[in-house]
């Protein structure tokens, strides 16, 4: 049975599309439009009773929150398509810290920038300019974090793609593409390189092939 994925074809579903590319899964889309409330419509609240998303259907078993579909398909298939999930239970606790780090650290300024730059303007309220100089500066601390950490190793939990690098495509697509800071990358010479390495993947590519929005 064909996975269904439920979301805008943006932000946080990318980061559930490219697992499901990486492990080979077929899949198809179910559009959203939070613009127009579609999130919080009452048959969308039986089965996402937040109203947030991403959220999937796979058969009989729904599941929402990204970063928890995509452990889940990493282990579901883990003798499918690209191995995420490393080798032994030391790689698997490095995984299992960077997606932590990703989640409460690289991601939280980087949707406080998208909100006031991108999104602010389209839904007619106002920019906080406090807000991005404070999240300028965030990021830029946490990417000099990144940057030790990658001049020791190629990818963040080891010598290997995984789910910790993976899940970093989609807001750091936002960060270096859709906010006018790919200089914060660029500048750090090892995370620019592994930032290269992972946009690079197919999997990434046919993503935003697919379904890369203004947004």
């Amino acid at each position: 049975m064909v996975v269904k994925v439920y979301g805008p074809n943006y932000g946080n579903p990318k980061r559930v599309l490219v697992c499901l590319f990486e492990k080979e899964v077929e899949f198809e889309t179910v559009d959203i439009n939070i613009f127009k409330g579609e999130h919080k419509h009452p048959d969308f609240l039986k089965l996402q009773p937040f109203g947030e998303l991403p959220l999937i259907q796979d058969g009989d078993f729904t599941l929402y929150e990204s970063r928890a579909i995509i452990r889940y398909y990493a282990e579901k298939y883990k003798n499918q398509g690209t191995d995420l999930l490393g080798k032994t239970i030391e790689e698997r606790g490095l995984i299992e810290q960077w997606l932590e780090v990703e989640a409460h650290n690289f991601q939280p300024p980087i949707y406080k920038l998208i909100t006031n730059i991108m999104l602010a303007p389209l839904m007619g309220n106002p920019v906080d300019q406090n807000v991005i100089e404070e999240s300028d500066e965030k990021i830029k601390k946490v990417l000099d974090i990144y940057e030790e950490r990658l001049s020791k190793t190629k990818y963040l939990a080891g010598d290997f793609f995984s789910l910790a690098d993976l899940s970093h495509l989609a807001p750091g697509h936002y960060l270096v593409n859709k906010t006018g800071r790919g200089n914060l990358v660029k500048e750090r010479k090892h995370l620019s390189a592994w930032w290269d390495d992972i946009s690079s993947r197919p999997s990434w590519k046919k993503v935003l092939e697919l379904y890369d929005k203004p947004v």
